[in-house]
């Protein structure tokens, strides 16, 4: 038995545990040899060869086809390169998630603009809930424009009585208390129709208090124009109808949007209120007529932003529910912008 055997066998500890003779590499006992100076320590196979050719380690990770060919054919130069799916079983791919959708039109659709819902008059495609809505809102012009038409056929009567029938003329000058006490009538079913949104859209007693606010301010203007000249009212009339007509048809045709502004209306409307107060104290003909040019410029974009909101198709709408309501603004811009338009000619012609 050889040295080293004799130690694995015994454990004699005065042996070294690894021989360093130079005959010890390769017998049975190490069976394999170091790897020389400067190489990779790759693991050995049963012949002395590394058990990956380098070869391998060249390859390109591209998959094999049954005859060791890519899966995926290199195009030939100039071409683009073609798609050719590794073979295997057929997986469906998976369906796409649902558009998201807003006011029963998906995002993205013709007539969406920024997250925007699209209006009833710049989409081109409509959906069948969008031809319902559409149809609604007609229906709702409708209705407000002939409540409308009604009640400034009776406010004209009046003012037409009062100004052309002698007897009427003298009785409401003869009789202001009337004119004080329709004043009053007007301001509370005013605020009732205004603030109250539950009562302006119970029928019929919104139609009642619509009726009355009529009755009360056709009064008012009536006597009004029974102090004017028969010529001034009749001018003011004419110029009253041409301007709203005007106003309402570029409303209806213009991109730009009145209904952004409302804030500094509504700012414009307090100032005009205290300049009022101050005409009220300070009797100038002059001050009265800029009073009033200055009011009939503001009912004048009033009316053009109560006939956007209308419309529907600005930043702010009105429901279909409330069509008193939108009457009743349209009526009392019509009603301030004749009011306004005959103080200017009568204190111009006088």
């Amino acid at each position: 038995m050889s040295q080293e055997k004799a130690y694995l066998v015994s454990g004699d500890p005065q042996q070294p545990p690894y021989p360093h003779n130079e005959m010890s590499y390769g017998n049975d006992n190490y069976p394999q040899q170091p790897p020389p100076y400067g190489q990779p320590p790759f693991p050995q196979a049963a012949y002395g060869q590394p058990p990956f050719p380098p070869a391998a380690y060249m390859q390109p990770p591209f998959p094999q086809s049954a005859y060791g060919q890519p899966a995926f054919p290199p195009a030939s130069y100039g071409e683009p390169p073609q798609a050719v799916y590794p073979q295997g079983p057929f997986q469906q791919p998976p369906m796409p998630p649902p558009p998201m959708m807003h006011s029963n039109v998906a995002l993205g659709s013709p007539g969406y603009h920024d997250d925007v819902p699209p209006s009833y008059y710049d989409n081109e495609e409509f959906t069948a809930s969008n031809f319902e809505d559409k149809n609604i809102r007609r229906a709702f012009i409708r209705k407000v424009y002939m409540v409308l038409t009604v009640q400034l056929l009776v406010t004209f009567t009046f003012v037409c009585v009062c100004t052309f029938v002698s007897d009427a003329k003298k009785f409401v000058r003869r009789t202001p208390w009337i004119y004080y006490a329709s004043y009053g009538v007007f301001f509370i079913s005013l605020i009732a129709l205004s603030c109250c949104g539950e009562f302006r859209r119970k029928h019929p007693w919104n139609l009642i208090a619509l009726s009355v606010l009529t009755l009360s301010m056709s009064y008012m203007v009536g006597m009004i124009a029974s102090f004017y000249n028969t010529d001034s009212v009749v001018m003011a009339i004419g110029i009253t109808a041409a301007v709203c007509f005007t106003v309402v048809l570029f409303s209806m045709q213009t991109k730009y949007d009145f209904t952004s502004c409302m804030g500094v209306m509504l700012v414009s409307v307090v100032v005009l209120f205290f300049f009022g107060i101050l005409c009220i104290i300070i009797r100038n003909r002059i001050l009265q007529i800029v009073y009033a040019s200055i009011g009939a410029l503001i009912f004048t974009v009033f009316l053009a932003i109560d006939t956007q909101m209308i419309l529907g198709n600005k930043q702010l709408v009105i429901s279909p529910e409330e069509y008193i309501f939108a009457a009743l603004n349209l009526y009392t811009d019509i009603i301030n912008i004749f009011m306004f338009i005959m103080t200017i000619i009568g204190n111009t012609r006088e």
